[in-house]
C-alpha cells in the first residue's frame, strides 16, 4: 500500500530508484488521471518547446496507465517522439492512484482545488482506515477538510474503530477505553512513568498527563466530548470515571496545591524587571524562552490550522519532546532548579 509520512517518502524514493526505460508512446494508456479538467493545452506547449530530453514519467506496469506525467506525455507527442522515457510503478489500481494524486500535488502543474477533493473523496473509500491527516498529506488539503468530506462520503458513523496515521501507527476513534485503562494503571501502579502508562494503554503521552491530572482533580476520565461522541455512535456510556477518581486521591503521591492561572504576558514582564535573570546568561535565554510563549499564545490556533500536513508528524514529535523537558523542569525541588539557573 502507498504510505504517507515516512512511508509516503519511501514510495516516492522507491520509484526515483527504478531504471528508466524507453516505451513506445503509442503503448501507454492515458486514463484515470486525478485532474478533472483533462490536459492543459498551454503546459504542453511550453514543455514542447523545451531543449532537450524531458524527465521521465511514471506507469502502473500493470495497465501501462500514466501515474504522473501526462503533459510530458502529450509534448513527447507533438514533438514527434516515439519513445519516452519511463519509471514503473508496481503495485494495484488503488495505490496507483494515490500515488498519482501525491506526485501531483508535489511538483509540476498544481492540481485545482476541485481535483483534489475529488481525489480526496476517493481515497477516503478506497483506504477508509487512514486518518484525516494521513489522507491530507497525499492530497494538499487540510485534515479539516477531509473530515467534512469523510462524513460526506461515509456518512457520521464508521464500522472502523480506529486510524492509521501519518506515522504507520494504528489509533483508537474512541480513546475512552485507553483512559480509563490508563487511570486503573496509575490507581495500581502510581510509580509507574506516564510514558509507561502510555505505551500499555495504547495512548498517547499527553493523554496519560491529562488523565493523571484529571484523576488528581477529582474529575472524570473521558471530557465530556468523547462522551457524547461515543453516545452518538451508539456505544455504552462511559461510566465509573468519577469514581476511579475519587479513589485515585488517596492512591496517588501528594501534590502541592494548585497555584493560580498567571496571565503568561504580565508573569513574563515580571520576569523580565528582575536583576538576577536580567544580567546572567542563562537568565536571559529562559527570557527569551518565556516571551516567545507568551507571545504566541494568541496565534496558537492559526499555527495550528496552517500548518503543512507533511510537517505535522515532526512538529507534533518536536512539541512533545519540548513539553517533557519543561515538564521536568516543573517537577524539579526548587533548590535543583535553582541549580540549573
Amino acid at each position: 500500500m502507498v504510505d504517507t509520512g515516512a512511508a509516503g517518502n519511501a514510495a516516492h524514493d522507491k520509484i526515483e530508484q527504478q531504471p528508466v526505460v524507453l516505451v513506445e508512446v503509442d503503448t501507454v494508456v492515458l486514463a484515470d488521471s486525478p485532474r478533472l479538467s483533462g490536459v492543459n493545452d498551454e503546459h504542453v506547449e511550453m514543455l514542447a518547446a523545451i531543449e532537450g530530453p524531458l524527465p521521465p514519467i511514471v506507469v502502473h506496469r500493470g495497465t501501462m496507465q500514466v501515474i504522473d506525467g501526462v503533459h510530458r506525455l502529450w509534448a513527447a507527442a507533438r514533438r514527434g517522439q516515439r519513445t519516452i522515457p519511463v519509471r514503473f510503478f508496481d503495485g494495484d489500481e488503488s495505490e496507483a492512484f494515490v500515488l498519482a494524486v501525491r506526485l501531483n500535488v508535489e511538483h509540476g502543474l498544481p492540481l485545482a482545488l476541485a481535483d483534489r477533493k475529488r481525489a480526496t473523496e476517493r481515497i477516503i473509500a478506497s483506504h477508509p482506515e487512514w486518518s484525516d491527516r494521513r489522507v491530507a498529506s497525499v492530497t494538499g488539503t487540510s485534515p479539516v477538510t477531509v473530515a467534512e468530506l469523510r462524513r460526506r462520503v461515509v456518512g457520521e458513523a464508521s464500522a472502523i474503530g480506529s486510524r492509521v496515521g501519518q506515522d504507520g501507527r494504528i489509533r483508537p476513534l474512541d480513546g475512552s477505553a485507553g483512559r480509563r485503562l490508563a487511570g486503573q494503571l496509575m490507581i495500581e501502579n502510581p510509580t509507574f512513568s506516564l510514558r509507561q502508562v502510555a505505551r500499555a494503554a495504547r495512548i498517547s503521552p499527553e493523554t496519560a498527563r491529562d488523565v493523571r491530572n484529571r484523576l488528581r482533580n477529582g474529575q472524570d476520565l473521558v471530557p465530556g466530548r468523547l462522551r457524547r461522541d461515543a453516545a452518538a455512535a451508539g456505544e455504552p456510556a462511559v461510566g465509573g470515571g468519577h469514581e476511579v477518581a475519587t479513589v485515585s486521591i488517596l492512591l496517588l503521591p501528594a501534590q502541592p496545591p494548585r497555584q493560580p492561572v498567571l496571565d503568561h504576558a504580565a508573569a513574563v514582564n515580571r520576569l523580565r524587571s528582575d536583576p538576577a535573570l536580567r544580567y546572567s546568561e542563562t537568565g536571559r535565554n529562559l527570557l527569551r524562552l518565556l516571551s516567545l510563549h507568551a507571545l504566541w499564545t494568541e496565534d496558537w490556533e492559526g499555527i495550528l490550522h496552517n500548518l503543512p500536513p507533511h510537517c505535522s508528524g515532526m512538529v507534533a514529535d518536536l512539541a512533545r519532546q519540548f513539553a517533557d523537558l519543561w515538564t521536568d523542569f516543573a517537577a524539579r525541588p526548587v533548590q535543583d532548579v535553582a541549580q540549573v539557573g
